[in-house]
């Protein structure tokens, strides 16, 4: 029976059709694509903008001592004797006093630290008008005028909040003085108290879901279901669980008085507020081990099994480096959300105004989202300022340890 022309024609029409509507489609869906993406970057470069206009600019600062009536020589080239000389000069005995009961004798107190003494309590330097990085950039003399009009007593500086400094030294009441030491320093020991909780217990939660408890009994389902569930709820939830659990319940063990740690009183330490962090994204860091684990394919077993390796042989040595670039995938973002999470730790009891650095797992602590935070609701200009460049700092932070992350991953995916 010979071919029918019209139906070959009609066929070949529809395959036409149909394969021009997939490409339209295609195309839309492209252009959707692209312009949501051109709306992230847009969006993210409005945001950076944003917070490097706080962080940086011209500043009015008025002191209330003027530093040149110190001493003959500027303040940086003076020695630890003569900044000392100069702080029992302009100090009251009993403050002096009080300084060296804190921080131990004048003379034995380095330089840092008899410096900052001098510009906090002496020279006690104030801004009383910062002027934000665009209008500084694009209207300098504007801003001098402004700044000769109504604050003539004033010096005009270019000031970036974000410096050496300002990582270097501890909370203040002062914004001109105040840094992100005890911030950065509690945000790093908290990450790594629930990396280190987290990625084990989230690997090993995956690795058994995944290989040994096989088949679709309830009991599986149930677990597997709140997981999913766990994963969604909201982070002041896991904050709350952890005030009840870790910080009252659990508090003789948090705070390190079953431990014999001295001042231990409650438990409102790092170790709560680690372990609070590490539920939180516990459940985050299983789904994402699971799918990793699901994508190794299974003639990796099979062959294993086949060269009579084990069980737990198979899953250590073929199994797991198959499936750790997915996992530490998994992991940037689970960290990605835990170093910027604000609600569990004042729930745990994160210090807004914490001055003495953490020593271990049961100290006092704050961390960078609780410093911005702090700042933020502050009414003196100068605070926002500063939150500008804490903002910044978290960012680098940030990007820091996802970078660890991504090379240990790509480091792995190599080896495969």
């Amino acid at each position: 029976m010979k071919d029918n022309p019209f139906l070959s024609n009609n066929a070949d029409t529809s395959s036409e059709q149909y394969l021009r509507r997939r490409h339209r489609i295609a195309k839309v869906w492209q252009t959707v694509f692209y312009a949501s993406t051109l709306i992230a970057i847009v969006f993210l470069t409005t945001l950076l903008i944003t917070i490097s206009n706080r962080a940086f600019g011209y500043v009015a600062v008025e002191n209330r001592v003027d530093p040149d009536t110190l001493a003959v020589a500027p303040l940086e080239d003076l020695d630890n004797e003569e900044l000392a000389a100069i702080i029992r000069e302009r100090l009251r005995p009993n403050r002096v006093r009080t300084i060296e009961r804190d921080n131990g004798a004048l003379e034995e107190q380095s330089w840092d630290q008899l410096y900052a003494i001098v510009i906090e309590e002496i020279v006690q330097p104030k801004v009383v008008k910062s002027y934000p990085l665009l209008e500084s950039i694009f209207f300098p003399e504007r801003v001098r005028l402004d700044a000769a009009q109504n604050f003539p007593k004033a010096e005009l500086e270019f000031r970036s909040w974000l410096n050496s400094r300002f990582l270097r030294v501890p909370m203040s009441s002062r914004p001109e003085l105040a840094g992100v030491r005890t911030a950065v320093l509690g945000s790093i020991y908290l990450i790594l108290i629930t990396i280190t909780i987290a990625f084990p217990l989230g690997v090993g939660a995956a690795i058994y879901l995944e290989e040994y408890a096989i088949g679709e009994n309830r009991i599986n389902r149930i677990i597997q279901t709140n997981i999913d569930n766990l994963a969604g709820v909201p982070s002041i939830i896991y904050g709350i669980l952890g005030l009840a659990l870790f910080v009252r319940t659990l508090g003789h063990l948090t705070s390190g008085a079953a431990f014999g740690v001295e001042g231990a009183s409650t438990g409102r330490t790092l170790l709560s507020a680690g372990l609070t962090m590490a539920l939180l994204i516990l459940p985050i860091l299983i789904i994402n081990a699971q799918e990793a684990i699901r994508a190794v394919p299974n003639s990796i077993r099979q062959a294993a099994y086949g060269l009579g390796a084990t069980k737990w042989q198979t899953v250590w040595y073929h199994v797991l480096p198959y499936a750790m670039p997915g996992i530490l995938t998994g992991t940037i973002l689970a960290v990605s959300r835990a170093i910027g999470e604000t609600a569990p730790l004042i729930v745990v009891g994160a210090s807004t105004f914490i001055v003495s650095d953490p020593t271990g797992l049961f100290s006092n602590f704050t961390a960078l989202p609780i410093q911005i935070y702090n700042w933020t609701t502050r009414p003196q200009d100068a605070f926002r300022n500063i939150a500008a460049a804490a903002i910044l700092v978290l960012l680098i932070s940030l990007l820091s340890l996802n970078a660890v992350a991504i090379l240990l991953r790509n480091r792995f995916s190599k080896r495969i």
